[in-house]
């Protein structure tokens, strides 16, 4: 960007940041209770020897994520009906929840799912399932309705739109080529080790070992990578998949990130047909709905899991029921833990060395999703035609998708954006970020919102009606340096009759893997 026109946009940003009065849009927090995560994290649900009510079942499903909702589907498969699934929010599905602005549906978290390879067949056959996966004249096909609709990404630079959100636009030579190395580089990798979704059928060989050991930004420099629009969109990537910076994650996160898909595609090359995702107005609720659809009232929402226990004949499970403070003992032949890291191992009683272990290692990202009710369609600035997924370079945020992006009639209307905003730890947030997404009022984050989409459009605060935001204080785990090498990528972690099944168990939270361990801890 030039001088005068980032001076110009500097100034619109201080102005919508608080140096005059800020637009009247209503909002506030939604989507998630804090409150009940932090009753448990200090102790005020507490202990009672003796519950309100006891009740049996077969199995018990601590968690209602991704993973736990794919653990129910793989014992409904296995013919096992007696069970049920424990949820602390009022409705299921984890980081893939959704909520509604407007009467427009809007994603609270996940928004989409690449297309899965043969590495993750239990994805592909509940795509199937789902109808959006059928075999035409001997190939697999997807449903063009649920696939992302053409322009897909387009990236906010230098005053104007680019498609894709690799900087090209006006930059040099030595850029370009930095590019068709690290593009060649990845490939190299490609072929010298297995990078795998889910990481539970990797080879751990000594190549991704190697990786694992050094944060990203350390393989970068030794590589000789030392462009800055090379950097600045790797740094995007790893915020965008893991919410941290390249310094933060390891070496073998940041190259799976290409490796482990669809390589890194450097502009010019003919890579063919660029890999396509499933996605929908409310995001990755719609898959999350239809597995919690089935369940009826074996899906107990609003329950706080206090404790989990093997005892000499099976295992109990307490938990508070928030709607009227009662405390059930569900006493069970087998528990599927479905829940975090760092919060199984405070219920678990007794817990082994290797959940112990995880919650102690595991580093989270906090997460804030914000959704913006536009009551007509936004003014733009040169370039390339408005996208689903759309990008301002060099800003603290990951930019937003369109919830009308994918309506078939293409007439400009009043519309949802959803701004991603991660605050894991890299150069714009240090390690207060979680105590910062707790104390900062609505009205802060509503403003950084509006200063950084208010240079691309900047009659966003003129047409915004409301915006709500979603904290998610634990959202993702962070694939640090070492983590590979501590954990492993085990296909399934169990101990006695308690089977543990959650993304943390990858080291980072996508919905292949959530789902792919979910599905296998029932199995």
């Amino acid at each position: 960007m030039r001088r005068r026109a980032f001076l110009g946009a500097a100034a619109a940003a201080a102005t919508l940041a608080g140096c005059e009065p800020a637009p009247a849009i209503e909002g506030g927090f939604t989507g998630i209770d804090v409150g009940r995560g932090h009753a448990l994290r200090d102790g005020a649900l507490g202990a009672q020897a003796t519950p309100d009510a006891t009740r049996r079942t077969r199995v018990v499903i601590a968690g209602g994520g991704v993973a736990g909702l794919a653990a129910a589907r793989a014992l409904r498969l296995a013919g096992i009906e007696e069970f049920a699934l424990l949820e602390l929010e009022d409705t299921a599905g984890g980081n893939s929840r959704a909520g509604e602005l407007q009467g427009i549906a809007c994603p609270l978290g996940a928004h989409y799912l690449p297309l899965p390879g043969d590495q993750a067949p239990e994805v592909q056959d509940l795509l199937e399932e789902f109808g959006l996966r059928r075999r035409v004249a001997g190939r697999w096909t997807y449903d063009e309705r649920h696939l992302c609709h053409s322009p897909q990404e387009r990236l906010f630079f230098q005053g104007s739109w680019q498609d894709g959100l690799l900087p090209t636009q006006g930059v040099g030579t030595g850029t370009l080529e930095a590019y068709r190395r690290f593009a060649a580089r990845v490939d190299a990798m490609r072929r010298e080790a297995r990078f795998s979704i889910p990481t539970l059928r990797s080879e751990l060989a000594p190549a991704l070992l190697a990786l694992d050991a050094l944060p990203f930004e350390t393989w970068l420099v030794r590589e000789g990578f030392a462009d800055a629009h090379l950097r600045w969109y790797l740094d995007y990537c790893c915020r965008d998949d893991y919410g941290a910076g390249l310094a933060h994650v390891s070496a073998w996160a940041g190259i799976h990130y290409f490796a482990s898909r669809h390589g890194f595609h450097a502009p010019g090359e003919d890579y063919g047909e660029r890999e396509a995702v499933l996605t929908w107005p409310e995001g990755n609720a719609w898959l999350a709905r239809r597995l919690a659809q089935p369940l009826g009232d074996r899906l107990r929402t609003g329950q706080v899991v206090t404790r989990i226990e093997e005892t000499r004949h099976g295992v109990e499970v307490d938990a508070v029921d928030v709607a009227n403070g009662s405390r059930v003992r569900w006493q069970a032949e087998r528990c599927i833990v479905a829940l975090p890291a760092f919060i199984a191992a405070r219920v678990v009683e007794a817990a082994p060395e290797r959940l112990r272990q995880a919650a102690a290692t595991l580093r989270y990202a906090p997460w804030l999703v914000a959704n913006v009710h536009l009551r007509a369609a936004l003014a733009d600035r040169p370039g390339a035609a408005p996208s689903w997924d759309n990008v301002v370079h060099g800003s603290s945020g990951l930019g937003y998708v369109d919830a009308g992006h994918q309506a078939l009639d293409p007439t400009p209307r009043a519309t949802v954006l959803t701004w991603y905003r991660p605050l894991g730890p890299s150069r714009w947030d240090g390690p207060d970020a979680r105590r910062q997404l707790l104390e900062r009022p609505w009205s802060a984050w509503r403003d950084e919102l509006l200063a950084e989409l208010s240079l691309p459009h900047p009659d966003i605060a003129a047409l915004a009606t409301r915006i709500d935001i979603t904290r998610h204080g634990h959202a993702m785990a962070i694939p640090a340096p070492g983590w590979l090498a501590r954990m492993g990528a085990p296909a399934r972690v169990q101990a006695g009759r308690l089977a543990f099944a959650h993304a943390d168990w990858s080291g980072y939270s996508i919905f292949e893997e959530a789902f792919t361990r979910g599905h296998l801890a029932a199995a």
